[in-house]
């Protein structure tokens, strides 16, 4: 497997996980703010499709006709992070399988050297090669769904890609519980508390 089979192959596995964030789920709970940032699961998949299309296709001149405006002075700077309440859970899972389509095809007919031009990053650093947009969309990619794991956490208690993930230790709620409160025990007296804080 050369190179580029290996970036995409790892950016493919990051979306399918994050997708794989939004499984049985409701409306609500897939929707709403789970910390004062206002992050949410909808909302990191919206996300991670929209920067998805800007670099592997606005970068490249390949741009979608999904490609967001994001000079338009009309839009919520934020709009990319959230869904209306318009905006269907299924319209957003369809641009993130358009999104991956796109960079995938972007990704199958460029070179690894092949130039883009990033126009919202700072002079002297604005060009770039497929390689480079790669790596930075994996890396993207990849912060996203570890915010998506715990925000998933935060939901249901799911963990990693949900049951029978290998990376997980196999602990039911008291195993969990004893874990989290090592933890902490840790945390009060490497900080010198007598008490844990409140």
């Amino acid at each position: 497997m050369d190179q580029k089979e290996t970036l995409q192959r790892y950016l493919s596995r990051q979306r399918g996980d994050l997708l794989g964030k939004l499984e049985g789920l409701g409306e609500h709970d897939a929707r709403r703010p789970l910390v004062p940032s206002g992050t949410n699961l909808l909302g990191l998949v919206k996300h991670t499709a929209l920067v998805q299309l800007g670099y592997l296709g606005d970068v490249f001149g390949r741009p979608s006709p999904l490609s967001p405006a994001w000079s338009d002075d009309e839009v919520d700077p934020d709009a990319d992070l959230w869904a209306t309440a318009d905006e269907s859970r299924a319209s957003i899972v369809d641009l993130a399988r358009h999104s991956a389509e796109h960079a995938d095809a972007t990704v199958r007919e460029l070179d690894l050297d092949s130039p883009g031009l990033v126009p919202w990053w700072s002079a002297g650093r604005q060009e770039v090669t497929l390689h480079t947009v790669l790596v930075h969309l994996c890396v993207e990619t990849a912060r996203h769904t570890g915010h998506a794991d715990l925000a998933r956490e935060l939901v249901d208690g799911r963990l990693g890609s949900g049951p029978g993930d290998p990376n997980v230790p196999d602990r039911d709620a008291t195993g969990w519980r004893a874990h989290h409160d090592r933890v902490a025990e840790a945390a009060h007296r490497a900080a010198g508390l007598t008490q844990p804080p409140r």
